[in-house]
């Protein structure tokens, strides 16, 4: 099981739940409850981490902390 942040919220826009991996670039998911999204948001990384497996890319270990953005 990977340990990535997950940050789900509300988008007018999508009219659903958006589950963002801050730490994985462009990886996130969505879902019609916070569930679905966190839920989608697993199937995700794995897929971004398969991804960058099979085109070497370096894959970030997870920070095992809250993330700070200002």
């Amino acid at each position: 099981m990977q340990k990535y942040e997950i940050i789900i919220f509300w988008s007018n826009a999508d009219e659903a739940f958006i589950a963002e991996v801050p730490e994985l670039p462009g990886c996130m998911a969505h879902g019609n409850s916070q569930e679905d999204a966190l839920q989608n948001s697993k199937v995700a990384i794995e897929l971004w981490i398969e991804t960058a497996r099979e085109f070497g890319d370096p894959i970030p270990a997870p920070k095992g902390e809250k993330l700070m953005f200002a």
